[in-house]
């Protein structure tokens, strides 16, 4: 086992579960001029590991977060608001990392096909990503995949298929999963399963543990490596549900938010390891390398943190990278420090891992 903390602040959000939706008390936090959190006679400076420019933009992201519309809504809105944030993310990531894009459909499922602009290196052009993209199991398709594929793409020199997965509430579990296994099934027939690598962020990140599940569950050879951001293989559950709000400036939850509370989740077990498949020990022993991220101000961190552990109960090998200060899926914006940073965590990991077996 390989285990870093990367110490070091929710993308407005990839589960993607905006903060405003969260239960609201009547003591409400606010956020200083400094990022200091203020709540009643309680005061939370900002991280000091933290870059000068994520305590520039915190404030900023909490404001923009602010304006999502309510996970209860109509989903058009939701939809709506978070293609529109994405989009203007996709934008100017593709000012500072050149890539060419086309939409492709790979296995019957429609995806965007990202590549560097300057050539996929010679040493990947045996090697292929899959994206899952965050967004609650409701929205973040096209968009939000961009906005996960592109700078590692770029940075990488390697292919990014991401895929536009089958969401609730039109589609429950285990649709998404169906979805990624005809991709995976048809991208064997070119790649090694060694050379394939499959990452995500919040939603993406729980359903990349759930493909994989899945995978092993129809004996087919699981991929080089994976990547699980900002959710991974529990529900939500810990002492971040609780902290993370009021960290981001919002009242302590009564009642958090849980994976099983989304609409995707309709209908299936919470005991189904294929679902949550950190409840069973044999099944994760069959997993690959695993690389796990999230932020101190992530309401995911106790889950991501948790699904480490019991990966490496299993035998896994395992990196988790903590950045303190970090909000959920910080690295969706494209201009703080911590972001490139984390670009650069996963580019390494996929190239140390793919193709190792």
């Amino acid at each position: 086992m390989k285990r870093s903390r990367w110490l070091k602040p929710c993308m407005a959000l990839c589960l993607t579960l905006p903060l405003a939706a969260l239960a609201q008390q009547p003591d409400q936090p606010t956020v200083g001029a400094d990022a200091g959190i203020h709540a009643g006679s309680i005061a939370v400076p900002y991280s000091g590991f933290a870059s000068p420019e994520a305590r520039a933009f915190f404030p900023k992201m909490l404001a923009a977060g602010s304006k999502a519309p309510p996970i209860t809504g109509p989903i058009e809105q939701s939809r709506a608001f978070y293609d529109r944030m994405n989009s203007d993310r996709a934008a100017r990531m593709e000012k500072l990392y050149a890539v060419k894009t086309h939409k492709a459909s790979i296995g019957g499922v429609g995806t965007d096909v990202v590549e560097p602009a300057d050539g996929i290196s010679a040493q990947n052009r045996d090697r292929v990503l899959i994206n899952l993209h965050g967004g609650a199991f409701l929205w973040g398709a096209h968009s939000g995949g961009l906005v996960e594929s592109i700078p590692i793409a770029s940075l990488g020199h390697i292919k990014v298929i991401s895929v536009d997965y089958r969401q609730g509430p039109e589609r429950v579990f285990p649709a998404a999963s169906e979805d990624v296994e005809a991709v995976y099934r048809a991208l064997l027939k070119q790649y090694k399963p060694a050379n394939i690598g499959i990452y995500g962020c919040s939603a993406g990140g729980v359903l990349t543990g759930e493909a994989v599940a899945r995978l092993i569950d129809r004996k087919l050879p699981v991929p080089g490596a994976i990547g699980t951001f900002c959710g991974s293989l529990v529900n939500m559950e810990g002492d971040s549900v609780y902290v993370a709000p009021l960290l981001n400036g919002q009242a302590v939850p009564e009642h958090p938010l849980r994976l099983n509370d989304l609409p995707y989740f309709k209908g299936a077990s919470l005991t189904d390891p294929m679902v949550f498949p950190g409840q069973s020990p044999a099944l994760l022993a069959q997993f690959p390398p695993t690389l796990l991220i999230t932020g101190t101000r992530d309401m995911a961190m106790s889950s991501v943190v948790q699904s480490q552990t019991l990966l490496v109960r299993a035998g896994v090998q395992t990196e988790l990278h903590v950045w303190d200060g970090m909000w959920h899926s910080f690295f969706s914006d494209p201009e703080i420090p911590e972001s490139r940073e984390a670009y650069e965590v996963i580019v390494k990991f996929f190239d140390r891992y793919l193709g190792q077996k």
